[in-house]
């Protein structure tokens, strides 16, 4: 990234941060692994590797991130799922085994996988 040497190159960045962040809101998908301690000692880090592997080998475009402790360390691993113009889901206990049937399911298909499911998010 080059220097910023003006408040118009700090806002012009601003602008264009705002504009990709709307765009993906609008139009994308975003993926929230729970990376907190006891998320990691579930095998939060295997199962968003088996993520990002499953996105790539089906070449599915969508934004995977991280968070801290989501607060439900007995679901963990958790992993939501935020679609434009559908509420987010959080699905409890995703393993590693469990990631291809959550891509193909929920992102394929479109269909939400109710057995996994520990909580949803109306916008």
């Amino acid at each position: 990234m080059p220097k910023l040497k003006s408040l118009d190159d700090l806002r012009r960045v601003r602008e264009q941060a705002q504009s990709e962040m709307k765009t993906r809101l609008e139009t994308g998908t975003t993926i929230t692994v729970g990376m907190g301690t006891c998320g990691i000692a579930a095998g939060a880090r295997e199962t968003m590797h088996a993520i990002l592997d499953e996105l790539r080998e089906r070449e599915i475009d969508a934004h995977v991130t991280t968070v801290g402790c989501i607060g439900m360390c007995m679901l963990e691993p958790l992993v939501d799922i935020e679609q434009a113009g559908q509420p987010r889901i959080t699905y409890g206990n995703i393993t590693k085994d469990k990631v291809s049937r959550l891509i193909e399911e929920h992102l394929i298909k479109g269909n939400v996988v109710e057995e996994w499911v520990v909580g949803r998010l109306q916008r």
